[in-house]
């Protein structure tokens, strides 16, 4: 299952750098786009496509589009980002309010030898007074497997040399995406039952909506449409620190690896920092995930073998 084997015309990975944005294709045809140069309260890749083109992921709050649900507008399409940082809120997004992670600049932009795209990039979390809170420095690997294709998102999270950071214990976080509408599982909005046709199930066999603050290593969100089954899952690497991780993850469409969060999900009411995460001074901490976006049920994808695949490199 290795994802090294030589490129085909169908997996080519092809990278285009233009002003906002680091286009990526697979096979002549758009994967997604890294959109780092908006107004934007934080970079984002958007959207999201299955093999054959089928979109995955809801298009606002980049673009209105009839019959999407329009609720929490930070909700970027894929996305990093945390509620508390220093007690600032990168997760939401309020003019004069929540803080912005500001482009700082490609470090690299590349299709190496192994057929993966390669994009690294710094950013800035600054307050919403100006100060800068933290850095990070991101890498992200894109390649085709057969009828999916594998995100890997790779971040380290920096400390100014002159005073610590406090990652804040809440649900609001953190490697996150947010499904279509078609995608999602029954759920209620705006104070109606809405249908849904989706599935989400877990490393450790929870499924639906019983899969929210619970540990685990991966997470698959799938759903049918027009004959076939699509589906996203979420890996959180061994390596990473409190692996397995919790899970914010919604029967509307969104789910998220959240490290951070313990209080909330396991309702510690008398502990409110138990997940909070301090670096020093000049310190930095590493997480690692992978995204595979895959056609067929959890079964037919064989998320289990693929999560192993990536818990080995």
């Amino acid at each position: 299952m290795g994802t090294s084997a030589p490129a085909t015309a169908e997996s080519t990975v092809r990278l285009s750098t233009l002003s906002d944005r680091v286009r990526i294709e697979i096979g002549g045809q758009l994967f997604t786009e890294y959109i780092f140069g908006t107004d934007a309260a934080k970079p984002y890749l958007h959207p999201i496509l299955a093999a054959d083109g089928t979109q995955l992921t809801r298009n606002f709050p980049m673009a209105d589009v009839a019959g999407e649900e329009q609720d929490h507008p930070h909700h970027r399409s894929l996305w990093f980002a945390h509620g508390s940082v220093n007690g600032v809120d990168f997760w939401a997004e309020k003019d004069g309010v929540t803080g912005r992670i500001v482009h700082d600049g490609l470090i690299e932009v590349k299709t190496n030898e192994k057929n993966e795209g390669v994009i690294r990039a710094r950013r800035r979390w600054v307050a919403a007074d100006g100060q800068q809170v933290c850095s990070d420095e991101i890498s992200l690997r894109v390649t085709a497997v057969p009828a999916g294709r594998l995100l890997d998102f790779e971040i380290r999270l920096i400390a100014p040399k002159d005073r610590p950071v406090v990652f804040g214990d809440t649900k609001e976080g953190t490697m996150a995406i947010r499904l279509a509408k078609w995608m999602t599982l029954p759920h209620r909005f705006q104070g109606r039952d809405q249908p849904g046709v989706g599935q989400m199930v877990n490393s450790v066999g929870q499924s639906g909506a019983g899969v929210w603050g619970k540990r685990a290593a991966w997470v698959d969100y799938f759903a049918p449409r027009e004959g076939k089954v699509y589906g996203v899952a979420l890996f959180d690497h061994p390596s990473n620190p409190r692996h397995p991780t919790w899970w914010h993850a919604r029967d509307y469409g969104l789910f998220a690896a959240n490290p951070f969060g313990r209080h909330d999900f396991e309702n510690l009411k008398d502990q409110p920092r138990a997940g909070e995460h301090v670096l020093a001074p000049g310190e930095s901490v590493s997480f690692r995930y992978r995204f595979y976006v895959h056609q067929g049920d959890t079964a037919a994808a064989r998320v289990a073998e693929h999560f192993l695949e990536f818990a080995a490199r």
